[in-house]
């Protein structure tokens, strides 16, 4: 792999989206559900284009109390109408390079093939030409190549993985990576060597399409800054996906 996108996920009140931007190759903007609202929206959008970063919809559970990161018991149908309709929400303001689920919806839709498959089919009802962003090696990727979606398999740079390639669950004390030098080496084996190490050990393999850097922590900013300078270091041309 010579290239790499860095996404972030923007427009949920962190306030560093002004500063992340430039920084970035593709945005994941709340579209109202989780959080956000039309103002919120209109204003990241008007920042990625200033900055000419490919705009994604973020869609999540309506649950702003847990910022979306409490999973739902929801239909097939019902999972299909919450994400196309959010997904139109931003449409409507901007076009769309992709779509990535947020929190409970995302890690749901990565092991839950039936809610990947209505998710994937909310993405091509709207447009089947928008790139479906998901875990790498999930449920939500094979569902999306399934409809003839174009898909990314996602990494993460400040989360930590088991040994079947998901993530760490955020209730475990060992599910964040706060060491930037371990979070940077994380990015760099993922991208360059198709591995990441599992916390029980395990050399997992993994394939990487974009990075995910968080922009809600104190020291966001610089760790991108420093992650997007190791990255080009090392040979890779940073750039958003295109199909």
């Amino acid at each position: 792999m010579n290239s790499i996108d860095l996404n972030c996920d923007l427009g949920e009140g962190a306030g560093h989206d002004a500063e992340l931007m430039p920084l970035i190759t593709s945005a994941n903007i709340a579209c109202g559900a989780h959080a956000g609202d039309e103002a919120t929206m209109r204003a990241t959008v008007a920042l990625a284009q200033k900055h000419g970063v490919a705009i994604g919809a973020h869609p999540g559970f309506a649950d702003r109390e847990n910022f979306g990161r409490r999973e739902l018991a929801l239909s097939p149908a019902v999972v299909r109408t919450l994400v196309t309709e959010q997904i139109a929400a931003l449409r409507g303001l901007a076009p769309l390079r992709h779509v990535k689920p947020h929190g409970a919806l995302y890690n749901l839709a990565a092991r839950d093939a039936t809610v990947a498959e209505a998710i994937a089919e909310a993405v091509h009802a709207v447009d089947p030409g928008l790139i479906l962003f998901g875990l790498a090696g999930s449920e939500l990727l094979r569902a999306g190549r399934s409809r003839g979606l174009h898909v990314a398999g996602e990494v993460f740079a400040d989360r930590t993985y088991q040994r079947d390639g998901s993530l760490t669950p955020r209730s475990r004390p060992d599910a964040l990576i706060s060491d930037e030098a371990a979070a940077v080496d994380q990015v760099l084996r993922m991208v360059r060597e198709g591995v990441v190490r599992a916390t029980d050990g395990t050399e997992v393999s993994i394939a990487a399409d974009t990075v995910c850097v968080h922009g809600d922590g104190p020291q966001a900013v610089a760790f991108v800054r420093r992650l997007k300078r190791e990255l080009r270091d090392a040979g890779l041309e940073i750039r958003a996906i295109s199909c």
